[in-house]
């Protein structure tokens, strides 16, 4: 079974050299692994993440082991061009790598440098060469806000490396009971029911959001329709909804910020009723159109602070994006059929907090439902309660982690 995993990476590495060719995050993935120079480290936390979205995820641990540990070296690797390109200069790091490819000598030469003394995964990835190595060199493992599911490799028949790699595994804080039952009935145990997270990143973010003066006064007075994280399929849906809400005003965040993108979805709204973020902080975009793009990142999360409901975009694609950034302000969350992997939006749903949408005219039925203010004031005080109700996660893992 090994040899056929390290095959199967390489032909992985293989089909992204080819992708590179036409694909500017392939290249970033290939370039960013040329040859890297790892600075020795006496002693190290080292913090891995996929990507940026499992970097939000971990960073109160993260944060908090920085506070509680200034004397160690925190080293971080992400697997994705999203994740390090936006946080390769992050503050609470001594040293943000891209993950090198998992061999056995990739995996003893990078341990050897920077000699971690802890290790900590977030939620995905796992790799058999990396937890080999830090299981003979004895280095607690933890992986946290885990999810799993029956579909899942290590719950096949045929998943027997993977079920080694999770053997490698010191302990694991996972989101859910079903999570942790899952692995008990393949008889790991070393296993806690903490939560996820990212309800404390989002509530904290949620009491003191950044400030933005000129999307302050773009809203002030009219009701707010934020749609973050959007892709094709989401915006042709709002556009139709755009063009029956003269009295809202909307505010979308693309996931591609490309500038033809954007072009593309302004082509579908009303003519001159759109300004692009960029163009407004520069003063030359009038504050009384009806939609504002952002065209930048790194705000979305704040900028739920002005609205009253929320649009989560992905929902027509691999899954939707983040659902709680919108909840912790108290918005009604609404979003397209494929969620089903992601427990809190699961749980919106059965609460009649979330509300997933198939077409163009169950949005506009569902913007209907929410616009009465009866329901729109129950809804936000509920959901605003579940995301305060699911805080604490960080607090378990961090006295379970101080241990090590």
């Amino acid at each position: 079974m090994l040899p056929l995993y390290n095959l199967g990476l390489r032909i992985y590495v293989f089909l992204i050299y080819i992708a590179s060719f036409f694909n500017k995050k392939a290249n970033a993935w290939l370039k960013g692994r040329s040859n890297i120079q790892y600075p020795k480290f006496d002693k190290s936390a080292w913090f891995h993440f996929a990507s940026l979205g499992e970097y939000e995820q971990g960073l109160p641990v993260l944060a908090g082991f920085r506070s509680a540990h200034s004397d160690t070296a925190i080293v971080i690797t992400f697997f994705s061009p999203s994740g390090y390109e936006i946080r390769k200069n992050t503050p609470l790091a001594d040293a943000v790598y891209y993950l090198p490819l998992d061999t056995a000598a990739n995996a003893r030469h990078f341990i050897d440098a920077i000699q971690p003394t802890i290790a900590v995964f977030t939620k995905y990835e796992y790799w058999y060469h990396y937890f080999y190595e830090l299981n003979r060199k004895n280095v607690p493992l933890f992986v946290i806000s885990g999810i799993f599911r029956p579909n899942q490799v290590f719950f096949k028949w045929y998943g027997s490396l993977y079920r080694e790699m999770l053997g490698f595994v010191t302990h694991f804080f996972v989101q859910d009971e079903n999570s942790k039952n899952l692995l008990q009935n393949i008889h790991i145990t070393n296993v806690s029911v903490s939560g996820d997270t990212r309800f404390d990143r989002v509530w904290a973010n949620a009491q003191s959001p950044k400030s933005f003066p000129l999307i302050q006064e773009f809203t002030k007075g009219s009701q707010v329709f934020i749609a973050g994280s959007t892709w094709p399929e989401d915006e042709e849906l709002l556009a139709q909804l755009i063009k029956t809400q003269p009295n809202w005003k909307f505010i979308i965040a693309p996931h591609e910020i490309k500038e033809e993108k954007i072009n593309r979805f302004i082509a579908l709204l009303p003519e001159n009723s759109t300004s692009k973020y960029s163009l407004l902080t520069a003063h030359h975009a009038p504050l009384t159109n009806q939609t504002l793009i952002i065209d930048n990142i790194g705000i979305l999360s704040s900028l739920y602070q002005y609205g009253q409901v929320a649009y989560i975009g992905g929902g027509f694609g691999a899954g939707i994006h983040n659902t709680l950034e919108a909840a912790a302000f108290g918005l009604p969350v609404i979003f397209g059929p494929n969620y089903h992997k992601f427990k809190e939006a699961r749980d919106l749903v059965s609460l009649e907090l979330g509300f997933s949408i198939n077409n163009a005219e169950e949005l506009k039925e569902t913007f209907s439902y929410l616009m009465d203010d009866t329901h729109l004031k129950s809804i936000s005080k509920k959901i605003k309660d579940y995301v305060k109700e699911n805080t604490g996660a960080t607090e378990m893992i961090m006295k379970y982690l101080d241990n090590y």
